[in-house]
């Protein structure tokens, strides 16, 4: 038990004192408690197969995929459109949706589908998305107190009523509960929020660099854009681009040759891009992009009967753009761009260039280079970041590997919807367990290319996050073992059984969220929700309120990162210390306690 107690001890210094990683912390108790014999290296590692952490893994995937699909953003667009920039409005639509969501969907769920919206949706409105992150997780779990299915501790107080020949709990049972800590949660943070919003502005000047929006703006990319088809009867069929002499002929710059499937439904479209050289053949059905004059581009349509397509913008699903500097000593410099080889060696288009203050299109090959010059170019994703291993001629501007992860597949956002909505439905109809619902959900994202890579959809996963939930799970094992948890609750019906109701129901509550910020909600429900029971039929009183208040303590635990899976997540995208959720989460946690200790009795009298 001493051993025990110390790790314990030293494990909640080091995460509140956080210059040591997390996870770091966490794995170094479980090696101590493995290496004290405390626990077998089976019971050590189980939290790494527990359903919760491989769920984990899986929504953050998910999340990511509704990120990179651009469904984060559309459904950032219309919360902000709801909320019409104000942030507190931002605020109340994301505890109100969030807690709604918690009250079918595992908070877990509800938070990592929720997550890359808010962040979406922060960035667009302008303000921190700290602010939001937390209050998000902590909706999550308030939430699931509105019905019975909303959160597992809810269950098991339904099943130890029903052990002890009494009614279980139906599912709107926790609807006035629910209500109250919702109400409670929302006018506590909505002030307390405020203190987090420095945690992301302090690193604002540390993401330098333009999007790719920003880019094609600056460069003026689509308001000499056109966008043509190659029909079946078209001369340039099957022809090379180097055949055509499009620059000469017609000054036309051809961007792009883009592919467009649709299935048999037409529900999802399957979209490839390809940087042209002169050896791209020009088949039936291609669609061309080329920057030109109108006039010269209207020539060249009715020269090869091409087809004039609607909504040219520039879009970037394989290929990209990034600015590079031309260095002084630079092999380039005095080099006209069609003596470059940059397209030849390196594959990359020069769409413009940006000499002081002027911006260059014309002629573009003819120009000679100058040190000191910015170059826009496009290229395939991988080409791009092949130049950053070039720093004897030129310097990549920006991070284009954090690019391509904001670069969105717009036209998979209905498929990350549909996929998501499966997901849901699995999950509120029990047609499939939580943990298959997400493992479905994430196969899916990867099947269907809501990703580019399969590589993408483990970069999507917060490690850190996984392996600290993971770690810290084998505790609950440690602290039942050596007697901990016995001991606590055995002490608290003696201590407080004394005097009366009130105070034992106060002292169930604040011991079960003590316990919760150390082993799992659910595990702690199961060993208080006995306790309960004997403490009610001891003072001859009626169970159900004491019950209520081990599923609130349970569920109520917003004072640690890994006290609950919600708390996790958002710690990362948030900026959060230990320290962070100590203020705002403890206080809330004490509060919830102390207004339910008297509202409980009022719902469920004695």
């Amino acid at each position: 038990m001493t051993i025990t107690l110390i790790t314990l001890a030293l494990t909640i210094i080091f995460f509140i004192w956080g210059r040591i990683r997390s996870d770091i912390v966490a794995l170094s108790a479980l090696v101590v408690l493995i290496v004290s014999g405390i626990l077998t290296p089976t019971e050590a590692l189980a939290g790494f197969s527990s359903s919760v952490v491989v769920m984990m893994a899986g929504l953050f995937v998910v999340g990511g995929a509704i990120l990179q699909t651009g469904l984060a953003r559309a459904a950032g667009n219309r919360m902000m459109g709801m909320a019409k920039g104000n942030e507190t409005k931002a605020f109340l639509l994301v505890m109100l949706t969030t807690s709604f969501i918690g009250a079918f969907v595992s908070n877990t769920g509800t938070v990592a589908l929720m997550m890359p919206i808010i962040v979406s949706m922060a960035a667009q409105g302008g303000f921190s998305s700290s602010r939001l992150l937390m209050p998000l997780a902590f909706a999550g779990s308030l939430g699931g107190m509105l019905t019975l299915i909303g959160t597992p501790p809810n269950l098991v107080v339904s099943e130890e009523l029903e052990r002890n020949g009494l009614q279980g709990l139906s599912f709107f049972s926790f609807l006035p509960v629910g209500l109250t800590v919702i109400a409670i949660g929302i006018a506590f943070l909505l002030p307390m929020s405020k203190t987090l919003i420095k945690k992301q502005k302090s690193r604002k000047g540390k993401n330098k660099g333009k999007s790719l929006d920003d880019l094609v703006e600056e460069y003026q990319l689509n308001d000499n854009l056109y966008r043509y088809r190659v029909p079946a009867g078209s001369p340039i069929v099957g022809k090379k681009v180097s055949e055509l002499d499009l620059k000469n002929r017609f000054g036309a710059t051809i961007l792009e040759i883009r592919s467009e499937k649709k299935n048999a439904l037409g529900i999802m479209r399957d979209i490839s891009q390809s940087i042209v050289s002169g050896d791209t053949v020009v088949e039936n059905g291609d669609i061309l992009y080329f920057i030109g004059k109108r006039e010269d581009m209207k020539w060249m349509a009715e020269s090869y009967s091409l087809r004039r397509e609607k909504g040219a913008s520039l879009d970037f699903y394989d290929i990209g753009l990034a600015e590079i500097v031309v260095l002084p000593n630079s092999k380039l410099a005095k080099t006209r761009i069609r003596d470059s080889r940059l397209k030849e060696k390196n594959k990359v288009n020069v769409l413009g260039i940006r000499r002081g203050d002027e911006y260059i299109f014309d002629n573009l090959g003819d120009m000679k280079l100058n040190g000191g010059d910015v170059l826009l170019v496009q290229a395939q994703w991988d080409d791009l970041l092949s130049l950053n291993s070039d720093d004897n001629n030129w310097v990549v501007l920006g991070h284009p590997r954090n690019t391509i992860t904001k670069a969105t597949l717009d036209y998979k956002g209905s498929t990350a919807a549909a996929i998501m909505l499966l997901m849901i439905v699995l999950m509120v109809t029990g047609w499939a367990a939580p943990v298959t619902a997400v493992l479905i959900a994430t196969l899916l994202t990867v099947l269907t290319g809501c990703f580019r890579k399969v590589e993408d959809t483990y970069k999507t996963i917060n490690w850190e996050s996984i392996i600290l939930i993971a770690a810290m799970m084998p505790l609950s094992t440690a602290l039942e073992k050596t007697g901990v948890s016995a001991m606590v609750s055995s002490s608290l019906v003696e201590t407080l059984g004394g005097f009366g109701p009130y105070a034992l129901l106060a002292g169930i509550y604040f011991t079960t969220s003590l316990m919760t910020m150390f082993i799992s909600n659910t595990a702690t429900a199961v060993l208080m929700a006995p306790i309960a029971m004997v403490a009610a039929q001891q003072l001859g009183v009626s169970p159900y309120s004491f019950l209520i208040a081990v599923t609130l303590g349970a569920s109520m635990c917003f004072a640690s990162p890994f006290s609950t899976p919600p708390n996790a997540l958002v710690m990362k995208a948030g900026h959060y210390t230990f320290i962070d959720y100590i203020k705002v989460g403890l206080p809330l946690q004490v509060i919830i306690g102390i207004v339910m200790t008297f509202v409980l009795p009022l719902i469920w009298p004695f």
